[in-house]
């Protein structure tokens, strides 16, 4: 067989398979698939974006509690400086 004439079967046989792959691809079981497919995909996304918001609550409240110890410790640092200055003023 000459390269003109490979070529040409080649061309014919990628047409004739892209023409079975559409029918295939668009027939109603594979479109039962899509989406069967596509609801399994939000499912899952509705789960991550559940977990997601309960991890961004969870570190909204440690963020939100680590600023008051800081305030609490800062609070408490001040009030023994003064102590101090106090003390030394007496002096």
């Amino acid at each position: 067989m000459n390269t003109l004439a490979r070529k040409i079967a080649l061309f014919a046989g990628g047409v004739l398979f892209g023409t079975a792959g559409i029918r295939i691809l668009s027939s109603r079981d594979a479109k039962k698939a899509y989406t069967h497919t596509t609801a399994a995909a939000l499912r899952a996304k509705d789960c991550v974006m559940t977990t997601v918001t309960t991890i961004k609550e969870n570190a909204d409240d440690i963020l939100a509690d680590a600023k008051e110890i800081n305030a609490k410790r800062a609070a408490e640092e001040d009030e023994i400086v003064e102590d101090t200055s106090a003390a030394e003023a007496e002096d």
